[in-house]
């Protein structure tokens, strides 16, 4: 390399290393910046114990899913939550199977 095209790519490394300072700098005299609050998503799951819970009987998967799409804006694959939900039943978790599709909570909680 050429004398020159050395200078040039020093002055340039030196250009970008002082533009992020500056930017640091001027971020940190702007103040502190408003921390967001995580958002903190429900499962799916969970979606489904809050519409059993305020339902207070037995629902079948068809109006399980109806009535979280109305609450909550999210759109429930039938068979993943009647999949998922047979499994918390065979565990002992949360819910208890009244009829074929239909699901309540456990203990009535």
């Amino acid at each position: 390399m050429e004398k020159e095209q050395i200078e040039s790519a020093v002055l340039h490394a030196i250009e970008v290393s002082l533009e992020a300072q500056l930017k640091a700098v001027r971020r940190l005299r702007s103040g502190p910046r408003e921390v967001k609050a995580a958002r903190k998503s429900t499962s799916q799951i969970d979606l489904v114990h809050d519409v059993l819970r305020r339902a207070g009987k037995p629902l079948h998967v068809s109006e399980i899913i109806e009535r979280v799409h109305k609450a909550n804006g999210v759109k429930l694959e039938r068979e993943s939550i009647v999949s998922t939900l047979t499994k918390k039943v065979n565990r002992g978790d949360r819910f208890v199977r009244t009829d074929k599709n239909v699901f309540a909570l456990k203990g009535g909680d």
